[in-house]
Parts: structure tokens; sequence; C-alpha cells
């Protein structure tokens, strides 16, 4: 799968972040330099995603509030920012989201692993369809 990346700022958890996508088979595509602005990050993987460069998107900032509100400003993308697996898995079921944001203050590399995976392996559920269409 081809996943565009963002952060606004390199630090080990990104560094484990994109190690994780890596083995796990995916190709993982730079949408943002590294430690650019965060609406910047926010929108070029969103852009990256909606251009159809990447399946999905990964974004992170201090926060993550900040490049998940810029990567939704772009048009097709619906980022949702999460903490743990499980939001993860309901944002992709329900959402249909295609960018996944984190925070870098509260995020281990564990639970980000475990939120890229259960992201990554959870399909939309087809009836909320008319839901997501809404969004439109």
């Amino acid at each position: 799968m081809r996943i565009a990346f963002g952060t606004d700022e390199s630090t080990a958890l990104t560094g484990a972040i994109k190690q994780h996508l890596i083995e796990g088979g995916h190709n993982v595509v730079a949408a943002a330099a590294d430690a650019a602005a965060w609406p910047d990050v926010g929108r070029a993987v969103g852009e990256a995603v909606a251009g159809d460069r990447a399946d999905i998107g990964v974004v992170c900032c201090w926060t993550g509030t900040g490049v998940s509100i810029a990567a939704n400003k772009v048009p097709g993308v619906r980022a949702a920012l999460c903490t743990d697996s499980e939001t993860a898995r309901g944002a992709r079921r329900w959402n249909d989201a295609n960018v996944l944001a984190m925070s870098l203050r509260l995020v281990s590399p564990d639970v980000a692993a475990e939120m890229i995976d259960a992201f990554l392996s959870t399909e939309p559920d087809p009836d909320e369809a008319p839901e997501i269409a809404k969004l439109a």
C-alpha cells in the first residue's frame, strides 16, 4: 500500500512510524519535508491521498489536531485524530477515514504501531456509505 507520511517534527516516534510502515511492506511516500509547518504537512498529505498518489495518509504534529484540520481542508480527505487502536479502527469502519492523525506528545511507538495496524487492516462498512456521502 502507498502511504503518504508527514510530520512537522522528526522524533523517535516518527522514525518508529516510518520503520513500522516499511517493515509492513508499505511504500512510504514523503508528501512533505520533515519539519515543514503543520499546515503544509497536513495539506501535502491530504493532496497526496486525494490526488491518488497515496492510498492512505498518516500525519503527526505535537497534538495531532493541526495536521488533521489542515488535511481535512483538502476535498475528499477524511482525516481522523486518534489516540488508540479502537478509535483508529472505528474511524476506518464507520467514517471511511483515509488519513490517520496522531499526536507526537501523547502516542508511544507501540500505540502508534497498533493504531496503524488497526487503521490499515479495517475496511469501511458499506452500510455507512449513505452517511459518508453526506460529507461531499
